[in-house]
């Protein structure tokens, strides 16, 4: 054994290599960050028993030495790799939002999100900073600006889109930091319109009353043991028991998982009620008649598919700003009247439609049309009249051309001109209609500066006869289905678009909610906790780093 800095190292005499201890025994020096252990772990006496009892001979090294040697050098280097990433990426987009910590320090986390050459999707945390100011929108919009120049998040082609909450100070902020578009996280708007649903004055008294008998449930340990053995009485000795959820207000899905599990266990809910040994401490406590039952049915089943859209929107493996559209036209649509609907069902409709009808309805809102084009699942855009898809295409075709533009300074590929070509007969002749048109006479102006002056011209119009071929040839296609991967038909087919590609890859980073970086928050919540609330604000920004990127080290190795 061999000592190298402050670890021990196993000499390997067969191949002549050298390990450190804590990796012989097959705990990488990032075991405490993938699992978020507190740098004084290295100090708890039955932790220290174990190693002794792995290998007497190793001396742990100190918690300091993984504060300020360890961490930050695996820091560096996943930091490296993540920057390497983004260097050779065509296209970023960001998300972000605030949080507290349990020591009541504000701070705000930034993600980032890529499509690489092989057209794979890879989120990071880029940074978790602690804001010391109030969470105004100049405030924050000078953390966003800090953010995109000490990441190099700029790109010449394109603007750095941002996915944030509905929270005015945020529209500030990504405006005041020269950021676009602004996309407002669809999780979030639809959180909007639902809690205008549930506040719905039938439905408001309906899950007060419910949330009272939840409440009452979790505050007596009798009247808990009694609904455990109703519902073995009930529903048989072998059911797993459950117990009621108690919502949070400001969560429309957990309003959702209280209603469902109280119907789950409503007959064990009654029984326990009406025993004796409950009874006479639940006497402000009813229990929901037939009408009740019904409406609190209905509702669960008018918000179940609602919950099921959170949940696609939540996937950060697939491309999701091109399911806003299409999901809001599919949500508008159920919360159209129906003649079954009960008084509650239809009150909660027209409360969830109002709130949301008027969303994403901007000019700026275009955008969202347009990536939902090059999503090939839905490019024929059935909700839209034909007038409405002619001017979606009509906007990619521009910003396409504008990208090839300044990608290429006005040079052009030699091949651009062939895409017609590649064309069925019938479909390039669509596009070439007007190249095939009899030649016009030349004024004398052309005559005398043609040569000089006209092939720049042309070679405009080239590459933009290509882009109109190549959107031909997309919409003439068939939409794949549902459950394929757009970025891997893209990947496929990018050799017959080599001109609209760029533009899908631009469009399809960018996710529909914030929800990356309001899951960095739970992660935090294991960092930052109460035997932890010292925790300076770079090592909080560090844990986070390395506890939700260390994936970069397969990413990289793979590319």
């Amino acid at each position: 054994m061999a000592t190298e800095g402050s670890d021990f190292f196993i000499e390997d005499a067969q191949r002549g290599l050298k390990s450190p201890v804590w990796q012989h025994f097959g705990f990488p020096t990032y075991t405490k960050t993938t699992d978020l252990r507190p740098f004084s772990v290295v100090e708890n006496e039955g932790f220290r028993l174990l190693v002794n009892k792995l290998e007497p001979r190793y001396r742990i090294p100190s918690r300091q030495h993984f504060s300020q040697v360890v961490v930050p050098k695996l820091y560096q280097e996943v930091r490296d790799g993540v920057v390497e990433i983004l260097r050779e990426a065509d296209t970023v987009s960001i998300t972000t939002d605030g949080w507290t910590s349990r020591a009541t320090q504000s701070y705000i986390t930034i993600t980032v999100h890529v499509i690489n050459a092989e057209w794979e999707l890879a989120s990071f945390v880029l940074q978790t900073r602690p804001l010391l100011e109030s969470h105004t929108g100049a405030n924050i919009a000078e953390v966003l600006k800090e953010a995109v120049a000490e990441w190099k998040l700029e790109r010449q082609q394109h603007g750095i889109a941002v996915v944030t909450d509905n929270a005015r100070n945020m529209d500030v902020a990504v405006r005041e930091a020269g950021l676009a578009p602004h996309i407002k996280c669809f999780a979030h708007t639809l959180n909007l319109a639902t809690q205008a649903g549930l506040s719905v004055p039938r439905v408001s008294r309906l899950l007060g009353r419910i949330r009272r008998i939840v409440n009452f449930f979790h505050r007596s340990p009798t009247a808990t043991a009694v609904l455990a053995a109703k519902q073995k009485l009930l529903l048989g000795p072998n059911i797993n028991e459950h117990k009621l959820i108690v919502d949070v207000t400001t969560r429309w899905n957990s309003s959702l998982d209280m209603l469902q599990r109280y119907l789950d266990l409503q007959p064990a809910v009654a029984a326990a009620l009406l025993s004796p040994e409950v009874r006479r401490n639940a006497r402000e406590i009813d229990t929901l008649d037939s009408l009740d039952i019904r409406d609190a049915e209905d509702i669960v089943k008018l918000l179940k598919p609602l919950k099921t859209v959170t949940t696609v929107l939540s996937d950060e493996q697939n491309p999701t700003v091109s399911l806003i559209v299409p999901l809001k036209h599919t949500i508008e649509q159920s919360m159209l009247p129906v003649e079954e609907d009960s008084t509650t069902v239809s009150m909660m409709k027209k409360a969830i439609f109002n709130n949301l009808s008027d969303r994403y309805t901007g000019p700026g809102d275009n955008h969202l049309l347009d990536c939902t084009a090059v999503d090939p699942r839905f490019r024929s855009l059935p909700h839209l009249t034909e007038n409405q898809r002619h001017d979606v295409f009509q906007r990619v075709k521009e910003r396409a051309v504008q990208m090839y533009n300044q990608e290429t300074g006005g040079v052009t590929d030699t091949n651009v001109s062939t895409h017609a070509a590649e064309l069925p007969a019938d479909q390039a002749d669509m596009v070439d209609a007007d190249l095939q048109q009899p030649p016009l006479k030349k004024t004398a102006l052309e005559d005398l500066l043609a040569g000089t002056f006209t092939e720049s011209v042309g070679t405009a119009n080239t590459a933009k006869c290509g882009i109109e071929a190549e959107i031909v040839r997309y919409r003439s296609e068939m939409s794949i289905s549902l459950t394929s991967c757009p970025l891997k038909w893209w990947k496929e087919n990018s050799k017959f678009y080599p001109l609209l590609s760029p533009l899908a890859k631009a469009y399809l980073t960018t996710p529909a909610t914030s929800v990356p970086s309001e899951r960095v928050f739970s992660t935090a919540g294991d960092v930052v906790t109460s035997q932890r609330s010292q925790l300076r604000p770079e090592n909080v920004d560090m844990l986070i780093f390395l506890k939700r990127n260390l994936k970069v080290s397969s990413y990289t190795s793979q590319s």
